[in-house]
């Protein structure tokens, strides 16, 4: 018994900011995030929230996979950024959609956040605990953006995708994560909600990373973490169709195609439109490679996630949708 992916749905915001907008900002220029990160525009809330965005992309994934919400009886969702505490995001989608029979909880997990929630789906299927899981990463990350910091405005956006997983017949491939607490300074951001919320700067309250420590961090620990999945199921490279990564940064995923010597197309792209959604990212090109018939029954693929935490993993599928 295995997790198998029968449907996939996203959203994103009507309003895009694109790299001549950030430059009426700060100081930059649309060849020079182009160059550094591969984004030309970000789609950025309006109306929308990390709610309404999530049910949204939910009920795309349930009508792509057939699927009633009533019969959905587990909601994941992976956010940083939700508009609400309480109740949690996954008890709104829940509502919004009518999975009645669901239970539902948020994970904490930032850009790893659909790797994560994919591996305990799996976890939770092979038990025999639930038969159909929403996966589902969403975030409102511009509401955490210091608009001032040409170092991270640059890179991030807004949006959410969804993933039906369902216990299917087929192989059980373990998924690999990792998590390095004593070196979460490189990606920050403190809550909002504090007890000594007057004394804090309010930078602080926004995102701060160290961009180049990151950056090394991913071009190091992504594809170890890959060759860690494939070794572990008993794969080689040779076996891999296509790798999913999140989309954190055109140079990231140029790297880490080029230390594990495999051809860059075989690691699809779409963070010229979107940029950096963190958990969402994943979901969100799984759906649009989806949606364009660019996904083939029997394709074996390897999904990778890093970021804040420090946090990283990867999990291998078979595509059989």
């Amino acid at each position: 018994m295995t997790g198998v992916i029968c449907g996939t749905g996203s959203s994103v915001p009507v309003h895009t900011m694109d790299n001549n907008d950030i430059a009426q900002l700060v100081e930059t220029s649309d060849e020079w995030i182009r160059e550094r990160t591969g984004v030309v525009r970000r789609h950025i809330i309006t109306d929308e929230t990390t709610v309404s965005m999530a049910a949204d992309a939910a009920r795309k994934a349930l009508e792509d996979s057939g699927t009633a919400p009533e019969e959905v009886d587990l909601i994941l969702v992976s956010t940083i950024s939700s508009n609400v505490i309480l109740p949690c995001a996954a008890c709104e989608v829940q509502r919004e959609i009518g999975a009645v029979n669901a239970t539902c909880y948020d994970m904490s997990a930032a850009c790893t956040g659909f790797v994560f929630g994919y591996s305990a789906a799996l976890a939770y299927l092979a038990s025999g605990m639930y038969k159909t899981i929403l996966v589902i990463g969403s975030e409102s990350l511009s509401n955490l953006t210091n608009w001032k910091d040409r170092g991270t405005c640059i890179l991030f956006g807004d949006g959410a995708g969804a993933a039906v997983v369902k216990a299917g017949e087929g192989t059980f491939y373990y998924p690999v994560t990792h998590s390095a607490g004593s070196k979460g300074e490189a990606l920050t951001c403190t809550s909002r909600y504090n007890k000594n919320w007057e004394s804090i700067p309010e930078e602080e309250t926004l995102m701060q990373m160290d961009g180049r420590g990151v950056f090394k961090f991913a071009v190091k620990k992504v594809p170890e973490v890959i060759d860690e999945v494939l070794e572990k199921n008993g794969l080689t490279k040779q076996d891999v169709d296509l790798y999913v990564l999140h989309q954190a940064n055109k140079r990231i995923v140029e790297s880490v195609a080029k230390r594990m010597e495999e051809p860059i197309e075989k690691f699809p792209m779409n963070l010229q439109e979107y940029g950096n959604t963190s958990s969402a990212s994943i979901p969100i090109l799984l759906d649009e490679l989806n949606r364009e018939g660019r996904l083939k029954a029997g394709q074996r693929i390897v999904i990778a996630g890093f970021g804040a935490g420090l946090s990283w993993g990867a999990a291998v599928m078979d595509w059989n949708k």
